[in-house]
């Protein structure tokens, strides 16, 4: 009687580890495409002020471009004028002029590289940036794509657990049964674990060595000291063999 209820738990628990593991996949799916599409405002974010610092960049190169390019020209005429100058007065003040306007020039120049630099190093972290973007927006597109499949998924065979659940639990005596929702209700996942070696594998602690040697006996349902979950004996219900292991005893045996 008392190893025929503990494989029924047992079922029960396998059925409601897969139930819990869909609901998480449930919140977890729509929050993985949140969070790309956080990401993907943030470069978005982070292009826009890029955008207006290339374009600040660009504004000012143009202005100085316009700005040597009328000095050269004043500078050009000046010279010509000075050709026809009549005194000593004027030919100073025609050389001081244009010793102005060189200057004014060459300190342009200076500032037109810098900018010209500047917008050389924005305009590559723009394109870093747009290649980012690209990956990101694809990987978005990939997730919300599949978020649908995935949560449809999810909810059917949530479905379908219910339905197993409910037959789980009708094999279930209903007062071992009560016990085991009521612990379910209060405590976190999973509800009913083997101990080994006297350790409770829920709360990792080792039980009373006289709690042991009765579950051991295996002749009633006993629930852990320390954390309250129900226990049952780790060699009263031998543990499932990873399907991997299959072909490699296959082999040994041929």
């Amino acid at each position: 009687m008392y190893m025929k209820q503990i494989e029924q738990l047992v079922v029960l628990q396998k059925v409601d580890d897969e139930i819990v593991l869909l609901e998480e996949e449930l919140t977890t799916a729509p929050k993985e495409v949140s969070t790309l599409e956080a990401k993907l405002q943030v470069l978005e974010e982070e292009g826009s002020v890029l955008g207006e610092k290339i374009q600040f960049l660009t504004e000012q190169q143009k202005r100085l471009d316009g700005e040597i390019e009328t000095d050269s020209l004043r500078l050009k005429k000046s010279k010509n004028k000075l050709m026809m100058v009549g005194n000593n007065k004027e030919y100073h003040a025609m050389m001081r002029e244009m010793d102005n306007l060189e200057k004014q020039n060459r300190t342009r120049e200076e500032e037109k590289s810098a900018v010209s630099e500047e917008l050389s190093r924005q305009l590559d972290a723009r394109r870093d940036l747009d290649e980012r973007l690209s990956a990101l927006m694809a990987e978005l597109d990939t997730a919300k794509a599949g978020l649908d499949a995935r949560m449809s998924d999810a909810k059917g065979r949530l479905d379908e657990l219910a339905s197993l659940r409910g037959q789980a639990g009708d094999a279930v005596p209903l007062p071992v049964l009560k016990r085991y929702e009521f612990i379910r209700s209060r405590l976190k996942n999973p509800v009913i674990v083997p101990v080994t070696a006297g350790i409770c594998s829920g709360c990792h602690i080792s039980i009373p060595p006289q709690s042991f040697i009765e579950l051991q006996k295996g002749v009633q349902i006993l629930s852990c000291p320390n954390c309250q979950r129900l226990i049952y004996w780790s060699n009263h219900v031998p543990a499932e063999e990873p399907a991997e292991t299959a072909p490699a005893e296959a082999a040994q045996e041929a």
